[in-house]
């Protein structure tokens, strides 16, 4: 954490002690509150922390502490992620520069990438300590501000943000409705937040998603376990995925449902990646999709009505890469 930043955002509102520093940045130390002296937020390995390092994210942080490059378009050399970015946000480098933006739930930090080569003013976090990657993969990058807290208690002021994004995330909170909300708080009027969710309307009406069947057993498994075991069998799996998917892909149904009923396999053909990386990609999002404690996707519907305000000035709802994706502007 560099000092600068604690005067930038906190100076009026907490106090600084410093434990162990390098230059201009604070190693470990506390941060506290000015009304509430007894309350010491950490830091900890240069990042605040606001809650508790290992929580109930805890498979994300093993996720992306484990795949810590793996989806950064500068590691994987697949212009995968700034596409998807610029293509559903529908910002530009040249609106952002400079703004004031809030990115929630970063992850390994592959969107905090993308933001930092636009020259934004950025403050990101995530609920896992998967903060770590981030600071890893991007601190040479550019100038953020990077904390693990809450998404239900974000350490800044309402109204602070000219933007607010949050891709990935919704899904994997206990209450998808408070999370948005408590986002939009933190824009400023005139603003704008761009969010995504899982579609729930592509899920089969009348039996159980092989992924939501699954997750009934290794939602209860030790992340270390189940990472363990999905890096043994994948290796043996995917080619057979591989064949399957290029088999049946004329008929659609048939084999598909039976193959896709008996493992799980999150196997991406058509990224332009190599047979290492498409391995890589399979390990990582087959556990990310069998791991998460929660996993609510969404309706349109209850997406639409999740995001309706009388606080909008525009509101936008349709299909993204991840599911559907909201792009709203505040009033002013």
């Amino acid at each position: 954490m560099e000092k600068r930043h604690f005067n930038d955002y906190w100076s009026d509102r907490y106090n600084l002690e410093i434990i162990k520093e390098e230059g201009n940045e604070v190693i470990e130390g506390f941060i506290i509150p000015k009304d509430n002296e007894l309350k010491k937020i950490p830091i900890i390995n240069k990042i605040p922390r606001f809650v508790e390092v290992e929580n109930y994210s805890a498979n994300f942080g093993l996720q992306w502490n484990e795949f810590h490059a793996t989806q950064l378009d500068s590691h994987s050399g697949v212009n995968n992620t700034a596409p998807r970015f610029w293509g559903f946000t529908k910002w530009t480098p040249e609106e952002l520069k400079g703004k004031r933006v809030l990115e929630a739930g970063s992850g390994a930090g592959k969107f905090t990438e993308v933001f930092l080569g636009a020259g934004v003013n950025l403050v990101t976090f995530d609920y896992s300590n998967a903060v770590e990657a981030n600071l890893k993969n991007n601190a040479s990058k550019g100038d953020f501000f990077l904390f693990q807290g809450d998404i239900y208690d974000i350490p800044f002021p309402d109204g602070y943000f000219d933007y607010v994004f949050c891709y990935g995330v919704l899904q994997h909170t206990p209450n998808v409705d408070q999370a948005y909300k408590s986002l939009f708080k933190k824009l400023k009027p005139g603003g704008k937040i761009s969010v995504d969710v899982y579609n729930k309307d592509q899920l089969p009406k009348f039996w159980p998603h092989y992924k939501y069947s699954w997750r009934k057993i290794t939602t209860k498994i030790k992340p270390e376990k189940l990472l363990k075991g999905i890096k043994f069998y994948m290796p043996i799996w995917l080619p057979i995925d591989t064949f399957f998917q290029r088999w049946q892909k004329p008929f659609r149904i048939g084999p598909r449902i039976l193959y896709k009923l008996a493992i799980p396999c999150w196997n991406y053909l058509d990224l332009g990646l190599t047979d290492k990386q498409r391995l890589e990609w399979a390990i990582m999002d087959t556990f990310d999709a069998l791991g998460a404690k929660y996993d609510f996707p969404q309706t349109l519907e209850d997406f639409t009505e999740i995001v309706k305000s009388d606080l909008n000035e525009t509101c936008e709802v349709g299909i993204g890469n991840n599911g559907y994706v909201a792009n709203i502007t505040k009033k002013k």
